[in-house]
């Protein structure tokens, strides 16, 4: 999570999230190495926001950071599932929550940062367009 969004939520620390200053590249690729590690643990699992940072859902195309790729390219046995959340507030007193996941991406590791990134990109949208019809 973005280091200034954690600050402003600070509950999401007593969860296990831990965050990322997007503006300083040194400690960036800290937080991504501490997520790497953490995956080794038995029965870890990891949830990223690879926009960087909490944004409100949208239909129109994520933008993800180049770090979702980087671990990528880091891990190895680790399942990369695509999952969307979405609440909505609009029916009741209470906000429904649906939850969609997708099937663990296989992409070649060897690809560009860049292109794993589109196709990272594409495999949400997929699950957002799914989740619309």
């Amino acid at each position: 999570m973005e280091d200034k969004q954690m600050k402003e939520y600070p509950f999401f620390s007593r969860i296990g999230a831990f965050s990322i200053n997007l503006n300083d590249p040194k400690s960036s690729i800290s937080s991504l190495r501490y997520a790497v590690k953490s995956l080794q643990r038995p029965h870890s699992c990891l949830f990223i926001y690879p926009e960087g940072e909490l944004v409100p859902p949208s239909n129109d195309n994520p933008t993800f950071k180049p770090g979702l790729s980087w671990m990528y390219k880091k891990t190895k046995g680790i399942d990369f599932v695509p999952i969307v959340f979405r609440i909505d507030h609009s029916k009741a007193s209470k906000p429904d929550l649906f939850i969609s996941i997708g099937e663990k991406v296989n992409f070649d590791k060897n690809m560009d940062s860049n292109e794993l990134t589109i196709l990272f990109e594409k495999e949400i949208m997929l699950l957002i367009n799914q989740e619309t019809e």
